[in-house]
């Protein structure tokens, strides 16, 4: 089963997405700021980061910076932010992202992604 770390201050937006993905059959784990998502992404390998940007602490971009210089397992990582400019995508992918979407994101959006990323996608 693939497991996927959602990271976001927002508690209904974890639930939110915690609910489409595990009803798609993956494993969800949550962080509520960067630091805990490093913390966790050290302890054991993931399959996806579905991140946000805006978080206290650490945002998404400093997290998704920091993941990146570890010598780990690099999954791949879906930025989902209310950030929608031209520039908030190109920091996004200059950080490390690998995809970005703007909330709030439609379940089969999610999933368009989710499948994507993790090479599940059938043509």
């Amino acid at each position: 089963m693939k497991r996927i770390l959602i990271v976001d201050d927002a508690a209904t937006v974890r639930l939110y997405h915690r609910q489409i993905l595990e009803a798609a059959g993956y494993k969800v784990y949550e962080a509520v700021n960067g630091i805990e998502a490093l913390e966790k992404s050290l302890q054991q390998p993931f399959d996806l980061y579905v991140v946000d940007i805006n978080m206290p602490k650490l945002d998404g971009y400093g997290f998704l910076r920091e993941l990146r210089s570890q010598d780990i397992y690099q999954a791949p990582a879906i930025m989902v932010s209310t950030e929608a400019q031209t520039s908030d995508h190109q920091q996004a992918f200059a950080a490390g992202a690998n995809a970005y979407l703007v909330k709030p994101v439609k379940p089969e959006q999610l999933l368009i992604q989710v499948k994507l990323m993790i090479g599940e996608a059938r043509g």
